[in-house]
């Protein structure tokens, strides 16, 4: 059966049918070995641009992941990396150089606006942030030396929704190169490739994972940007182990039925949050009272697993309520089977700068919830119980 025509679900737990016999294990083993063997050095030289030469340069546990990665996506291929911003950074590295210019949308994670605004500039990049929301920031910003439009939808963590086909358009006309970070949708939510982008980026610790067990990225484009991105992951060194490729790999063979337990259970928790006399302010882009609710309809299958909200009260009153939960475990990170809460200001944008940090809209009383999969009303109520506690 051609594997090209399989439902995503489908293809999530059965994989890439390339390396599939008639008899074998059915999960595929981990391929644990930093280095390969060959008979000869012409066949040595051959495997260089293979997966069995050296883990560094490719693996076959990584490239099982990588083609689940890249079917879902609808690209050429994917690479997978040690991280999201291993990703995120080589794929970045990889399209500029010194006098180049990128265009980005100011609502970002925390640790890419670090690199674009703070580390980028020391190699003679220049960043424009423009507002996510507005087409005409982005037009006004271009200029002969734009090499790249980054963004990110939903965004992090006030989850603002990008017309992505406008600005791949936008970006088309000027021969500019589009990065999206898809992390907080997955492929499950959006397909980027349909609409347009060249480059998608997922921090894979997230929703591909799906466990909260393993770190690492995931790049899908087409095959000549992943020629020269693979040449940037053996160099900067930022290449994923084979346990922990084995791991992702198994992560995502439950990602269609985690999404959408998740989507759902997120939903009906914000439309809880809504109406909540404690809360100032939801941010979910399926709830009809967002902002960019109609671009989101048209993109998105659904909302994901991750929203944010405002505490109408102090930082104290923030305070107690994250303490105050008990399903709700107070970590970092999101996309995992068990619902998590963190305050952005203190975690994920803590290496920014109070002005920067409102720059972003991310204010001390914004609570950061990742949604998991356990029973909607036993989540509700423990968010009930907790913002009991608001002295408001």
């Amino acid at each position: 059966m051609n594997s090209d025509k399989l439902h995503p679900n489908t293809t999530t737990v059965r994989g890439s049918q390339r390396r599939r016999t008639r008899s074998g294990p059915v999960v595929s083993p981990i391929v644990q070995s930093a280095t390969f063997q060959t008979a000869t050095l012409d066949e040595q030289y051959r495997v260089r641009e293979g997966d069995e030469f050296y883990t560094r340069y490719g693996n076959p546990t990584q490239t099982e992941a990588e083609d689940v990665i890249a079917a879902l996506e609808s690209t050429e291929g994917a690479l997978v990396f040690s991280s999201g911003m291993a990703a995120i950074t080589s794929c970045i590295l990889t399209l500029v150089r010194s006098g180049s210019h990128i265009i980005a949308q100011r609502s970002l994670y925390g640790s890419t606006y670090d690199f674009l605004s703070h580390w980028l500039p020391r190699m003679g990049v220049d960043t424009t942030f423009v507002r996510a929301t507005v087409l005409e920031d982005f037009a006004e910003a271009i200029r002969p030396t734009t090499e790249v439009i980054y963004i990110e939808s939903p965004s992090n963590p006030t989850l603002e929704i990008v017309d992505i086909p406008a600005v791949v358009d936008l970006a088309r006309r000027h021969n500019i190169t589009t990065l999206l970070d898809s992390t907080f949708a997955s492929p499950v939510n959006q397909t980027p490739k349909a609409l347009g982008i060249d480059v998608v980026i997922h921090s894979a610790t997230k929703f591909l994972g799906g466990h909260s067990d393993v770190m690492c990225g995931a790049v899908a484009a087409d095959k000549t940007f992943l020629g020269q991105l693979r040449e940037s992951r053996i160099v900067f060194g930022g290449v994923l182990d084979p346990h922990a490729a084995w791991l992702l790999r198994r992560g995502l063979k439950t990602l269609s039925v985690r999404v959408t337990r998740q989507n759902e259970n997120a939903l009906l928790i914000a439309r809880y949050l809504e109406q909540h006399p404690h809360v100032a302010r939801v941010y979910y882009p399926f709830l009809e009272l967002h902002p960019q609710y109609s671009v989101a309809k048209n993109q998105m299958k659904g909302g994901g697993g991750v929203l944010s909200f405002e505490i109408a009260g102090t930082t104290t009153d923030t305070q107690k309520v994250v303490e105050s939960l008990t399903l709700f475990a107070l970590a970092p990170s999101l996309g995992g089977v068990e619902s998590l809460v963190t305050v952005p200001a203190l975690t994920s944008h803590a290496m920014l700068s109070s002005d920067e940090r409102k720059f972003l809209g991310v204010t001390e009383q914004l609570i950061r919830v990742s949604v998991g999969i356990e029973h909607v009303d036993d989540l509700i109520a423990d968010l009930g119980q907790a913002l009991s506690r608001v002295n408001g």
